[in-house]
């Protein structure tokens, strides 16, 4: 059997999430079977892995903007291959993983290679949400106008740290407004072209809750009265999906997406890359950035590292410190101080 053949088959039977399958499957396609597809399975070996390791990481790759294929990828490729040599394992159809024996790029390589994210520190994130909400004064300006058309959506991200697919999967029937909370149930990904909506699975939650101060449910019945507004402009052409942040009626065309329905999560990042060069924010802040800036800045407040975590919906305080604690430089000599106080160290020599 040619690998192309077996990695086609166990790649059908493979039971992962969409976005996931639609991540094996670009990396099966462009990376994997050009390479490894026309030979024999049983005759691939650690060293054909390693040599294709390599290759990847020193060729430029179309895909890639004609650069070579980062560490992160590479170790991805990788899992891929040990996952579907592992599969022909227990099948009987080779003795051994050649994968087990391979060597791609290690964690530290991985991690060397990670770019470093930007964070915003309180007062300007306050100066941020101040532009946001300022009408532009244009005649026609007005609660419907583009100027202020993603305020709500922008000071969600900035205010509760959620990933850009838990808030464009907000929900109004998942508000407990008494609460001052937001379940968080559905999430829009990009699958192929596509943005779907699909139930959370992330990190396993059935019932992922964030807690939120009442000026933000405030911004949220905002939300809800511009969706009004739009409702009743557009009549029997919104389709309700009961979405907080859904599609709205601002320049509509044929053949795009049905007001009242999920958003396209790439255009929303386009819309965010304007609004950052429009305000002068950093060219490399991302959306994701809000998370990474509101974690930083409540670790460097003294907040509480447990509740940080929680809110964040990180799988454990351990992880959140790993990640951000790094910042927490004066945090951490403040605490050495004061214990170094506490059990009269100074008094020492």
């Amino acid at each position: 059997m040619r690998f192309g053949e077996w990695v086609d088959k166990w790649f059908i039977g493979h039971r992962v999430e969409e976005t996931t399958r639609a991540a094996y499957e670009t990396k099966i396609r462009l990376h994997i079977k050009p390479h490894l597809g026309a030979k024999k399975l049983k005759d691939i070996t650690d060293d054909d892995l390693d040599a294709l390791y390599r290759m990847l990481e020193t060729a430029p790759c179309p895909s890639n903007r004609g650069k070579p294929l980062g560490a992160k990828s590479v170790r991805h490729v990788h899992n891929i291959l040990s996952a579907a040599f592992a599969a022909a394992v227990i099948k009987k159809l080779i003795p051994v993983n050649p994968a087990a024996t391979a060597s791609p790029p290690t964690v530290r390589q991985v991690k060397a290679q990670q770019r470093k994210y930007v964070v915003l520190d309180d007062a300007s994130t306050s100066r941020f949400l101040e532009d946001i909400w300022t009408p532009c004064g244009q005649r026609e300006c007005g609660p419907l106008h583009f100027c202020t058309r993603d305020a709500p959506l922008w000071t969600v991200y900035t205010a509760t740290g959620v990933r850009r697919s838990e808030a464009l999967g907000m929900k109004w029937s998942l508000i407990h407004w008494d609460d001052c909370a937001i379940e968080l149930e559905w999430v829009v990904v990009e699958v192929g072209n596509k943005s779907v909506l699909r139930r959370l699975t992330k990190d396993g939650d059935d019932a992922a809750i964030i807690y939120v101060d009442p000026a933000l449910m405030g911004v949220l019945k905002v939300a809800r009265e511009r969706q009004e507004m739009w409702k009743e402009m557009l009549g029997p052409a919104w389709e309700d999906n009961d979405l907080i942040f859904a599609r709205d009626g601002y320049m509509l065309y044929k053949g795009g997406i049905t007001p009242g329905r999920a958003q396209d999560a790439g255009q929303v990042s386009a819309r965010w890359r304007s609004t950052r060069g429009r305000l002068g924010l950093p060219d490399r802040f991302r959306i994701h950035d809000w998370r990474h800036s509101k974690v930083t800045n409540d670790l460097d407040a003294g907040e509480n590292p447990v509740e940080v975590s929680a809110n964040v919906r990180h799988h454990s305080p351990g992880y959140t410190m790993a990640q951000y604690g790094k910042r927490r430089v004066e945090g951490a000599r403040k605490l050495a101080s004061g214990t170094a106080q506490r059990i009269g160290l100074g008094r020492i020599g």
